[in-house]
């Protein structure tokens, strides 16, 4: 068994609105661990031992004063890849392909499952905001 790395890198994504997020995440597994929806909102959500923040849930995510320098069609997350292991992940893939072409998930297969040069397994995905996702299998990224 793979040990599992831990850190304490905490990741915040901005988002104008949280109901597509809570949607779209809950369909791959994640549970909303707590949501404040006051003027500036925050919401936690938790899938196993990977845990995503989101900030604003509404149009003040356009007032931020670092992002508000950007137009507001640009792609959220452009330059970054967001990497969350998974158990399973054969099975996993199967049931996210699933829920696409029932038109329940509303995001989009970049990159189908492959095994990579590195010897693992994975697929990348985009979310509704178009945050770049990368499911891959359990790995200790501190061992070459």
């Amino acid at each position: 068994m793979t040990k599992v790395i831990t850190s304490d890198i905490v990741l915040e994504l901005h988002v104008p609105d949280f109901r597509p997020v809570i949607q779209f995440y809950s369909l791959l597994g994640f549970k909303k661990v707590w949501i404040n929806n006051d003027k500036e909102g925050y919401l936690v959500m938790k899938r196993d031992k990977s845990i995503l923040n989101f900030y604003c849930g509404s149009e003040k995510v356009y007032e931020h004063s670092f992002f508000k320098r950007f137009p507001k069609a640009t792609v959220r997350g452009y330059g970054v890849e967001i990497v969350l292991p998974i158990r399973h992940i054969d099975k996993f893939y199967k049931t996210v392909c699933s829920l696409i072409d029932e038109k329940k998930l509303n995001g989009e297969i970049v990159e189908e499952l492959a095994l990579k040069p590195w010897g693992k397994m994975d697929f990348r995905m985009t979310d509704p905001f178009g945050f770049y996702l990368r499911f891959t299998e359990i790995t200790n990224w501190l061992i070459p």
